[in-house]
């Protein structure tokens, strides 16, 4: 990277993921946030006015920030003008979303997106970068039907999947047949706070609207492979989910048991978590964490609390690995479900797609 930051914009910026990508990008060294923009109920106030009372995060609300005046994530091409590409976290319904991120990448502006509107789209690549980040080659067919020379939108996974699609990714030559899985999720993925959401205090809640679709289908894309221009999604293996709320402010733990085509040896299996590492790390990327997958001997590892924050939020713990009497094997997960699961891992994503030169500055 040259020493001259790229311009970003933030869209949804007032909302809690929006927060994040406000605050993990502060002391970004690649990218300044130099503009941010919601919905026209929040447009043309400072930014530090929006987010009065509303500000969720533990830390400071960025001061470089707090001066920008909002706009109108609708201004699609006021905005264009500005940045060289943006992260969309906006609350919007998932049609206008989709249209929201094409209209960016029409007026060429590449989007990497935390939304769910176009994880599904075949020519969208959805990224955990240390597991595919092959996928970005869709991009340029993305391109010839959009009709952009440098705009795409890019998007990342659902935040219930990545405490546990990492730690199967290693496995994959082993052929993992059936999965199923157990999410305990934290109230920040609802977007609340224990203020906001007192009702969840010594409380769960044993649904959340489309979290067991995305996690058992979106994972068969991201194992997918890139095919006459559209990635065309893996077949195996079969996922079963239960997706649950829990009283944790951050973190989605998943208790996970997998079944294999051929059984590895426990041995082999924590050297394959041990020494996986993906293109992330061997780039060094900014927001790369070494290592991205931490095992714990301690059986009480890893705990919401405790182990949340690894590798700044952007590594995955695991623990508990044993046999189990009806599957291969069982073990838990922990994911940081803001930040890697969220805006980390959109912010990663655009740091591998800036290093493979699909983002640049305009």
């Amino acid at each position: 990277m040259s020493q001259k930051k790229l311009k970003v914009g933030v869209l949804g910026a007032t909302g809690m993921v929006g927060q994040r990508f406000v605050a993990l990008l502060e002391h970004h060294p690649w990218y300044e946030v130099t503009l941010v923009a919601a919905s026209a109920n929040s447009a043309g106030q400072k930014y530090a006015d929006a987010v009065k009372g509303r500000w969720a995060l533990r830390s400071a609300l960025p001061t470089a920030t707090a001066g920008l005046t909002v706009k109108n994530a609708s201004d699609v091409a006021a905005i264009a003008g500005e940045v060289d590409f943006v992260f969309c976290a906006v609350d919007m319904p998932k049609d206008e979303t989709a249209r929201l991120e094409e209209d960016y990448a029409k007026h060429e502006t590449p989007v990497v997106s935390n939304n769910s509107a176009h994880r599904g789209t075949p020519d969208v690549p959805m990224m955990v970068p240390e597991i595919n980040p092959e996928h970005a080659a869709v991009i340029e067919a993305q391109r010839r039907r959009l009709g952009t020379s440098r705009g795409f939108v890019a998007v990342k996974p659902n935040c219930s999947l990545q405490s546990y699609v990492p730690a199967i990714h290693p496995l994959m030559k082993f052929g993992p047949k059936r999965i199923a899985v157990a999410t305990y999720q934290a109230i920040s993925g609802a977007g609340k706070t224990f203020e906001s959401w007192p009702e969840m205090v010594d409380n769960l809640i044993p649904f959340i609207k489309g979290e067991e679709e995305k996690s058992e289908k979106e994972p068969m894309k991201i194992w997918g492979r890139v095919e006459g221009g559209r990635i065309v999604a893996a077949q195996d293996p079969v996922i079963s989910a239960q997706c649950i709320r829990v009283p944790a402010s951050d973190g989605h733990m998943a208790a996970v048991f997998v079944s294999f085509e051929r059984k590895p040896s426990k041995d082999d299996v924590l050297e394959l978590w041990k020494s996986f590492s993906g293109k992330p790390q061997k780039l060094g990327l900014p927001s790369a964490p070494k290592p991205f997958l931490q095992y714990f001997e301690d059986e009480s590892r890893p705990q919401t609390r405790l182990d949340r924050d690894a590798g700044n939020g952007m590594a995955v713990t695991i623990g508990r690995l044993r046999p189990d009497a009806i599957f291969d094997y069982r073990f838990v997960c922990l994911s940081h479900n803001t930040v890697r699961g969220a805006a980390g891992g959109a912010v990663l994503t655009a740091e591998l797609l800036t290093s493979d030169g699909y983002i640049q500055a305009k």
